[in-house]
């Protein structure tokens, strides 16, 4: 006797043991007991004697008569998979242990049924408990046909249900995923599911317009498993259709949120579980405890694509493979909290970690006020303020902050600029490997690298680079990426509109201020810079700067004879961004603005001062094909920096005819 769960998932999780008890005893009568819901994977297999049915919600009379009728039938081996009060009181010549203690290093349910059971699940054999008859086979082939798919076409099995919600990823992200794998990847959809899933298949179903094979209750178990036998890829909640494809070993994408991939994961040898590794999961419990299932949340559509490009090309990214040659990270926090331009010359180092660790949870570290340049980054899961100015000040707040930090559970740190506190912070929170520069306090990381910025011998963003190619991640962008927010875009569109700016006009947008006066040129050079500028090319005139560079904006206004709207200290950087991406041309002191025109793709001149090698257009010169950085020479030995005794030579000596004729070397 067979004795095996009641959901159908966790059925298909025992018969690997069926297949062994089979083999064992090819011609001994098998009497199997299951629930409701499974009993169609054991009806009609001519290898099984007698299906029972057992409702745990049975009257006890009912049950005690059960338990007569199995005496009579004198097993001679009894297999309870369920510890079910009939494998502990029927008496028979052989039984599995029912308290047998599973190893530790067994985590897996099918292995530790196998093991509970006596078998080893290397030595396994064949498949045959999800038994197929000739009519299923014709019913399946039928099905497809119906939908336009014929037995040598590859399709994708797409199963958006399951049995309670905290499993169940979005409809919105499935709706959108099948529609990007038609089109990336040309493959027929079929959509699997109960009555109760119906609903949300047909959601996805007209995001495709109809192009795919909706099968929502339209299978019994048996046409499921043969829909599934003939799929190329199943791409599944945590259900039991994920299940029944592994026990086919058929490629199997599996979304998981609460539940421990590690004991109830899919189980075929080309699988691939995509999930988000915060801090509280796996659960315990089959609910959130925080209610709001940020684990199946954070699942981005891009995540399961890019995990359904492995298999349909049969090529793993590169970079992503071989994990047991080299260190393996699933939580990952990106270290930097300087100004708003430093961190997006980091950008590219987001997108390569991403690359190199597609499944891994990764979160970035910011001063608030730089939190646009990253929120909405597609490749990161979490952005997390550090407020060293205002609510982390002093030293209370910040302990506790890294306190917070370790609860996260990070296993890696990529420190991008050398800081005290954050070296502190990262120690602090006992991240196992902590990777930076060999500067303020740099004894407190485990790995480190020579700090040498300060020779100005390449980009600061080659220097953000070199922390990857220590840990050997490769680097195969390095385009700097701007989020670019819905809510920006309309305010964007609103403004220029309330302002009379139509879409075709030109506009030249200037910043006049920086971090430091050693950075600013003279306030009346911008402003006879557009002047020019608006006459010759027909430029509408926008300024931008900070709520602290208000008189220099108000200067460069009174020296400016073209009309110009201001928008000093009126827009967040997002909103900057925004404006930024009309704008046919941004001419700018050395500032973190220049860096988001590039990002967004507007042409840019940069205006350098200072004579030092690590503050120069080599290191921190805007990136765009387009963009120029304009620098000249004073002759000073020493670069005092705000203490300039030469009234900012250098500043001066670049003159207004140098900015229009680089401006006319662009826009030719």
């Amino acid at each position: 006797m067979f004795i095996t769960l009641s959901n159908i998932g966790d059925v298909v999780l025992t018969l690997p043991v069926l297949d062994a008890l089979k083999a064992d005893f090819p011609k001994s009568p098998i009497t199997v007991i299951c629930g409701e819901r499974a009993k169609g994977i054991f009806l009609g297999d001519p290898s099984i004697s007698k299906v029972i049915v057992y409702d745990k919600h049975w009257k006890l009379r009912r049950k005690i008569q059960l338990f007569f009728d199995l005496i009579k039938e004198n097993f001679d081996l009894v297999v309870d998979l369920k510890d079910s009060f009939l494998g502990f009181v029927l008496k028979a010549k052989s039984k599995n242990i029912s308290f047998k203690k599973i190893p530790k290093k067994i985590k897996h349910m099918r292995e530790r049924h196998l093991y509970f059971a006596g078998y080893k699940a290397g030595s396994l054999p064949a498949k045959n408990s999800l038994y197929l008859s000739p009519g299923d086979e014709e019913n399946v082939i039928k099905l497809l046909k119906e939908g336009g798919i014929n037995t040598e076409d590859k399709f994708i099995v797409i199963s958006a249900g399951a049995r309670s919600h905290t499993k169940r990823w979005a409809k919105e992200k499935f709706a959108e995923l099948v529609l990007r794998l038609k089109e990336e990847f040309g493959v027929n959809i079929v959509l699997v599911g109960d009555k109760e899933d119906a609903a949300v298949n047909r959601y996805i179903d007209e995001s495709l317009k109809g192009r795919s094979l909706d099968l929502s209750a339209k299978t019994n178990l048996k046409e499921l498993a043969g829909i599934l036998k003939k799929a190329s890829l199943v791409i599944s909640n945590d259900s039991a259709t994920m299940h029944i494809a592994s026990y086919f070993d058929k490629p199997v994408i599996a979304i998981f949120g609460i539940t421990d991939d590690n004991k109830y994961g899919p189980w075929s040898k080309q699988s691939i579980v995509v999930k988000k590794d915060i801090v509280c999961r796996p659960c315990k419990k089959a609910q959130c405890k925080l209610g709001n299932l940020n684990c199946l949340r954070m699942v981005k559509v891009e995540d399961v694509l890019n995990a359904a490009g492995e298999v349909l090309t049969g090529r793993k990214r590169e970079g992503t493979d071989d994990f047991t040659k080299r260190e393996n990270f699933h939580r990952i926090l990106i270290v930097r909290t300087d100004r708003i331009g430093d961190l997006l010359l980091s950008t590219p180092v987001i997108k390569a970690v991403r690359e190199r660790y597609p499944r891994a949870f990764i979160a970035v570290m910011v001063s608030p006020y730089a939190k646009d340049i990253v929120e909405g980054n597609p490749y990161l899961d979490e952005v997390i303020l550090y407020d060293k100015e205002g609510k982390h000040r002093n030293w209370l707040r910040s302990i506790r902050f890294a306190r917070n930090l370790e609860k996260k559970g990070f296993d890696l740190a990529i420190i991008l600029h050398p800081a005290n506190r954050v070296h502190i912070l990262t120690f602090l929170a006992g991240i196992t490997k902590r990777v930076g520069y060999d500067r303020k306090l740099g004894f407190l990381l485990t790995d480190r690298i020579p700090h040498i910025k300060e020779r100005g011998e390449k980009h600061e963003l080659e220097y953000n680079l070199d922390l990857l190619k220590y840990l050997k991640i490769e680097i195969r962008d390095k385009k700097l990426f701007m989020p670019i927010k819905k809510e920006s875009e309309e305010w964007a569109k609103d403004f220029l509109k309330q302002e009379g700016i139509k879409a075709d006009d030109k506009l030249l947008a200037i910043n006049p201020a920086a971090s430091c006066p050693s950075k600013v040129w003279p306030f009346e050079r911008f402003a006879e810079v557009a002047d020019r500028l608006s006459q010759k090319y027909g430029f509408k005139i926008l300024l931008v700067c900070g709520s602290k560079d208000l008189l220099i904006a108000e200067s460069v206004m009174k020296n400016m004879h073209s009309s110009v709207i201001s928008l000093a200290g009126k827009t967040s950087v997002s909103q900057l961004a925004s404006l930024l991406k009309r704008c046919n041309l941004f001419i700018s002191n050395d500032s973190g603005p220049v860096h988001i025109a590039s990002g967004v793709g507007t042409p840019v001149i940069s205006i350098f001062g200072r004579k030092q090698k690590g503050l120069s257009p080599k290191r921190w010169g805007p990136l765009g094909l387009k963009d120029k950085a304009l620098h000249k020479d004073a002759g000073c030995i020493e670069c005092l920096a705000h203490n300039c005794q030469k009234q900012f030579a250098c500043l001066k000596a670049i003159s207004v005819d140098d900015v229009v004729s680089c401006a006319d070397s662009i826009l030719k």
